[in-house]
This record gives structure tokens, C-alpha cells and sequence, in this order.
């Protein structure tokens, strides 16, 4: 052979095993692979490992740990980042750029792809699930949720189901949530979302991804720089509403920019950069309607500093501050307040909580909360399109009861407020599915007499959670 095709063979494997390669995957999927050129062989890791990011760059700080936690502090892994489209300026592999030189990498491979299809090249899946941690980017998080009806999904899921690892910053971290806002029909500020939070703006993608530990939780970014506790707020409330969350309750997580929280495969979040806010709503809003204002009380609010923890698997019911929405306006101060050490009842307010208790379908039967601390709040579901959920309390002479029921959206209920006898004192039968009811009455008889609170399915049924709140 004569020197120079044996110069060429020899930049052919130079050029194989480059630091980078750039292949066109599939017809519209761009990639670029940094690193080794062969994956790592390994039959167990030790996640899973996650990181949530207020902002789309990479935290060091947080992707070592989730690196550490994910190899077991042996061996190295490979790491894929998924995008929506490249970045217009700079590196297009900015993400990638960084954990390459991170410790315990084997390899980082940046997937950029333009259509919700390029969800099931080969290439694309063949490389994730090679991966033990997917980074989704800051970019778009629709483009990521049409990725939910391709293979990329279930690729994604093998990846921590081995024991790997999930995480993105941006809209990366709004996709990890068990409820996404995907912001497809456009952003929605907080003052739009307070006014109405059935704003048009406002949708949701479920099923997309359900993590260890991170169930009915909501993902936000970019959270104090750009105002978004409100809407946050008004996401939790749509949520517990709608029905999109189990036992009636929803979390905010709210990461701002600069800031990582590392959740480990015990489901203990750590944050590291700036702060963090776990929003819990507990119990049913007061009225979320189309059309109408958000009034939600009590939202229990975590303020997270750097190195500060909250346990996912284990939720606090202590170190909160306490934030009101009334009328679509939210309290003031809300990214800060002192924590409640001796936390109240459930609920707030310094009333009691009270669950439905089956079966309490008729007055004989019903549920006596009459021992409660008003105002109370009571939960139950109307199981059955006949069903009947009765509440007995007492009132005395001259005493006012007032009780307001946030009905769920799967369906319709209405309210009464019946004496001892079955009679009507009063009602409240407004019409629509996820319509709210409430009344009022002034009892001006002497002595003390049992009153019974009736919710009646009108139509529709489900689990979801309706909440009622009595005051007298």
C-alpha cells in the first residue's frame, strides 16, 4: 500500500473516534455526540436521580449529584439532551458542552428534533435508551408534550425505570411535572391567570411522565424573575378543580432562575442556586369558574434556599407561610413570610377538616360534624349519578350558617339545606357541570335545632373531589 492511502485510512479512524460527531439521525432530527463513541456497558445503576431547573443552562452542582447518585459512585454513564430546535446563537450543544466535563461521563449526546414525529426515529430511541440520564432543554415545552404519542415517552420512562435518571431546566422542567403546562395555546402571565383561571392560555398535558415520588405535582420556572407565583397558583387551584390530581390536593414547584433542586431516588429534593417554592393547595377553591376571578385561601407556601431540602416521598405538614387569592387579587408578599412551626388543621383558617365518610345518603345516615371548629371544610365525591352526601350540625337561635361547595368539573351537584323534618330551609341548584353552589340562612326560632347539609348529584359522577366550606 502506498503512503498516501494509508495517511487516508488513518484520518478515517481518526475521524470515528472525534470528540465530536454530527449525523443527520433521521430526515429532521440533528445529532451531535461529544464524548466516547461507545456507550457504557452495565447491567444495574443506582437511581433514580433527577434535576429540576428554574432556567434551560445546566447547574453543575446538581447534575454532579444526580451523575454520582445514578453510577453509584462507580463507572460513568451517558447522558442525552433533547431539544425542540437548536439555539440561535452560541454553541448548538450548550448543555452538552458542560457535562462533558462534568466527572463520571462517559458520553453526551445532543438530539435536536424540529417535529413531533422525529418522537419515533430509530436513531432517537436507540439513544435514550442507551442513556441512563435525559436532560430536556429550555425551548418549548408544547414541542416536548406532541413527543407524548411517539416512542420517546416510553423510551424516556425505560430510562429511569433502570435506574437512570430525568431533568431539564426552562421548559425541560415544566415537562417533568406530573401535570404540564404546556403553554400551547400561549404564556399566561399571573394577572391573566388570577383574572380567569380558565383563561385561554391556560392548558395542560397529563400522562406525560409520572415519576417516583413526584405525584399532582405542577412544574414552574423562571419563577421570581418573571412573576409566576400567581399563576402557579392558579394552576394548582385548575388542577384540584378539575379533577387532574388524587385526594384533592395539587403541588406547585416553582424553581427560579439560577436555581436546581436534585431530587434522589428517596424522593428528597435539595436545592442548590437560587430559590424555590413547593405551592400546596389542599382542599377545593372557594370559586374557580370561567370567566370569573380566582379565590382560593390558604395556600401553604415552602420557600427553599440553597442547601435547604423537602421531602416528595414524605410531605411536610410544618415550615410553611400562609397566601389568600380573594377575588382574583393575591396577598402581598408573596415570595416570602415567617413559617408556621405548630401547623394548624388541614385546611388553615384555624377550622377543622372533615372527609365523607360512605354511607351518609340519607338524613338517618349522615355524617354529624356538628363537633367540628368553624369554618369547616368538608370533602367528598359524588361516586354515582344518585348519590347523596348528608352532613349533620346544629344551630341555635339567631345563628347564621353559610356553606359554599366547590364542585368539581366530571360533574354536576347541587345544594340544600334541609330541617329535621326533610324541609327546604334553603338551596342552591345553579346549573352546569364544575358550577359551584353555596347558600346562606339565619335560623330565628328559640332553642337549638339539628340542620342537615345535602349535596345531590344532579348529573355526571366521579371520584374528583368536591369541597364544601361551612361557617355558622
Amino acid at each position: 500500500m502506498s503512503l498516501i492511502p494509508r495517511l487516508a485510512a488513518a484520518a478515517v479512524v481518526a475521524l470515528a473516534a472525534s470528540v465530536v460527531i454530527a449525523t443527520p439521525a433521521h430526515a429532521a432530527v440533528t445529532r451531535v455526540r461529544q464524548g466516547s463513541a461507545a456507550d457504557v456497558s452495565r447491567t444495574s445503576w443506582s437511581g433514580p436521580a433527577f434535576t429540576m431547573n428554574g432556567s434551560g443552562a445546566i447547574i453543575p452542582a446538581t447534575m454532579t449529584k444526580a451523575i454520582d447518585a445514578i453510577r453509584g459512585g462507580t463507572g460513568s454513564i451517558d447522558v442525552v439532551v433533547l431539544a425542540g430546535s437548536a439555539p440561535t446563537s452560541g454553541s448548538k450543544t450548550p448543555e452538552c458542552d458542560t457535562i462533558t466535563g462534568l466527572s463520571g461521563v462517559n458520553s453526551c449526546t445532543t438530539l435536536t428534533l424540529t417535529k413531533a414525529t422525529d418522537g419515533n426515529s430509530t436513531q432517537v430511541n436507540t439513544d435514550i435508551r442507551n442513556a441512563e440520564f435525559v436532560y430536556f432543554a429550555g425551548g418549548d415545552q408544547c414541542r416536548y408534550a406532541a413527543w407524548k404519542t411517539t416512542s420517546l415517552r416510553a423510551s424516556v420512562q425505560s430510562v429511569v425505570a433502570k435506574g437512570g435518571g430525568s431533568g431539564g431546566g426552562s421548559a425541560g422542567h415544566h415537562i417533568n411535572s406530573a401535570i404540564v403546562y404546556d403553554a400551547c395555546n400561549g404564556s399566561v402571565l399571573s394577572s391573566e391567570a388570577l383574572a380567569n383561571p380558565y383563561d385561554s392560555y391556560i392548558s395542560f398535558t397529563t400522562g406525560m411522565f409520572t415519576w417516583p415520588n413526584y405525584a399532582n405535582t405542577i412544574n414552574d420556572s423562571h419563577f421570581v424573575t418573571r412573576d409566576r407565583m400567581g399563576r402557579t397558583m392558579a394552576f394548582v387551584a385548575r388542577a384540584i378543580k378539575d379533577g387532574l390530581t388524587t385526594g384533592g390536593a395539587a403541588w406547585g414547584v416553582g424553581v427560579e432562575e439560577g436555581g436546581s433542586l436534585f431530587i434522589d431516588a428517596a424522593g428528597k429534593a435539595t436545592l442548590s442556586g437560587a430559590d424555590a417554592y413547593v405551592v400546596l393547595g389542599d382542599h377545593q377553591p372557594e370559586r374557580a369558574v370561567s370567566g370569573q376571578s380566582l379565590t382560593f385561601s390558604n395556600y401553604k407556601i415552602w420557600r427553599l434556599t440553597s442547601g435547604q431540602s423537602y421531602d416528595f416521598a414524605n410531605r411536610p405538614t410544618c415550615g410553611y407561610y400562609l397566601r389568600s387569592v380573594t377575588n382574583g387579587v393575591a396577598d402581598a408578599n408573596l415570595y416570602s413570610g415567617t413559617p408556621i412551626t405548630t401547623c394548624p388543621p388541614p385546611g388553615g383558617g384555624g377550622g377543622s377538616s372533615y372527609t365523607e365518610v360512605e354511607a351518609n345518603d340519607s338524613r338517618a345516615s349522615a355524617n354529624n360534624v356538628a363537633g367540628l371548629t368553624y369554618p369547616a371544610t368538608v370533602t367528598g365525591s359524588m361516586s354515582t349519578t344518585s348519590d347523596r352526601d348528608y352532613y349533620a350540625t346544629t344551630l341555635g337561635s339567631g345563628q347564621t350558617i353559610s356553606v359554599t361547595c366547590a364542585v368539581p368539573t366530571a360533574y354536576d351537584a347541587d345544594l340544600y339545606l334541609l330541617d329535621s323534618t326533610g324541609g327546604t330551609l334553603a338551596r342552591s341548584v345553579n346549573d352546569g357541570a364544575g358550577t359551584d353552589e353555596s347558600l346562606t340562612y339565619t335560623r330565628t326560632a328559640s332553642g337549638t335545632a339539628t340542620v342537615y347539609v345535602e349535596l345531590e348529584a344532579y348529573s355526571g359522577a366521579g371520584s374528583a373531589t368536591y369541597g364544601c366550606t361551612i361557617t355558622r
